[in-house]
């Protein structure tokens, strides 16, 4: 057992007791208090207050963050086991806190002064308040080079002028705060001066745009927001001026780990149900499990989510231990969104027409995993990594 990670370092992987406690009570829950709730509230498009709720009350927004601050003592690799359990039966709730950890509160954690950390995090780590990370814009997405939004300096205020795309958690009557990635001067280098600045809710000239009407993830608030004028302190500045683009490499890197696991759990939900329809549903004499197309099927999917575990348990052990892990957490988000996909095809495919039906799980499965190969980084852009990576 490596004591840093709780990982064992042998083949199979196994859990800490710790850990291993952890994911059973989010297994539960996710089971018992998700499920029956989720294909409500996707139909609908309403934002699940309630389960978020007690997912607070569970501790779950403040698994990786230290007692001091409000959180459990806990690490990141906890945080991933519990978005896998939960993207085992709804990715919308396992989305809205992997947002609200790894974009909303980290770069707070990670680079607020013990001011900033005071003021904001106790609520961001009882699920009481959510936080939300303004990155993606119109016209600038894979390539954050091309932010378009700026911050100035104005009598001991950043004024603030742009527009943000896709930003999850951002227009929740429980979000607190969106940190902005802005333009606020030119390098010594020429190039672009990027730094972070928090923007608490409500403030004026902060124009927050109804939900999108999404193919997938229609449980999870997804907004864009126009900022104009907007006006906030001078020490609401997150971490040191000119050092947001390295923040949010960082931030990014840690966040497709994450990612990885909620793709994992999708691809566990599609065997999990597909095992269940195959048991039940009968054609020709008996039920479609044993039929070798179906079996096989199933195996691969099986397979592939396996498989797709263990590169993420990997990446999250480098990052633990304290090693360079952004080839790994690259990898893990490519073969698992991967996996995500083709797991979420097959079992469609298994249950037929009844998988093209939103009241079947593997319905919604089917639409929430394409994103998978696009959020905090395209499947492309993480092959550019890994090619860079080798030297390529």
């Amino acid at each position: 057992m490596d004591a840093t990670t709780g990982l064992s370092t042998g083949l199979s992987y196994g859990l800490s007791e710790e850990h291993e406690a952890l994911r059973k009570t989010v297994e539960e829950f996710a089971r018992e208090v998700v499920a029956p709730v989720a294909a409500e509230h996707y139909v609908q498009g309403t934002f699940p207050y309630d389960v978020v709720r007690q997912m607070g009350r569970m501790g779950l927004f403040g698994l990786p963050f230290p007692e001091e601050h409000g959180g459990m003592g806990g690490d990141y690799f906890a945080l991933c086991l519990a978005l896998e359990e939960l993207a085992r039966v709804d990715s919308s709730v396992a989305i809205t806190l992997e947002a609200a950890v790894s974009l909303g509160a980290m770069p707070i954690h990670r680079f607020g002064t013990p001011e900033q950390r005071e003021r904001w995090l106790p609520r961001l780590l009882a699920g009481d308040g959510l936080g939300a990370f303004g990155l993606t814009e119109p016209g600038a997405g894979s390539d954050a080079s091309m932010l378009r939004t700026t911050a100035r300096l104005e009598g001991g205020e950043w004024v603030i002028d742009g527009a943000k795309s896709f930003i999850t958690n951002s227009g929740t009557d429980i979000t607190d705060l969106v940190t902005v990635a802005a333009v606020t001067g030119t390098g010594p280098d020429g190039r672009k001066e990027i730094s972070t600045v928090v923007v608490p809710s409500g403030t004026p000239g902060l124009a927050v745009a109804p939900p999108y009407s999404k193919v997938g993830w229609c449980a999870s608030d997804t907004r864009e927001l126009g900022l104009a004028g907007v006006r906030v302190p001078e020490d609401h500045l997150l971490g040191e001026r000119g050092r947001g683009y390295a923040q949010f490499l960082r931030i990014l890197d840690e966040g497709r780990v994450a990612i990885a696991a909620l793709a994992v759990g999708l691809a566990q939900g599609c065997v999990d149900e597909s095992v269940r329809y195959a048991k039940e549903r009968e054609a020709f004499g008996r039920p479609i499990g044993g039929h070798q197309a179906v079996a096989f099927a199933i195996a691969d999917m099986e397979a592939r989510a396996h498989t797709a575990r263990l590169a993420y348990y990997d990446a999250a052990a480098r990052m633990l231990a304290g090693r360079p892990f952004k080839r790994q957490a690259a990898i893990a988000k490519l073969v698992a969104s991967d996996a995500a996909m083709d797991n979420a095809r097959a079992a469609t495919q298994v249950h037929g027409g009844y998988g093209f039906m939103n009241d079947y799980a593997v319905g919604r499965f089917y639409r929430d995993a394409k994103i998978l190969e696009v959020g905090e980084g395209t499947s492309e852009v993480q092959r550019m990594l890994i090619a860079r990576d080798l030297g390529l």
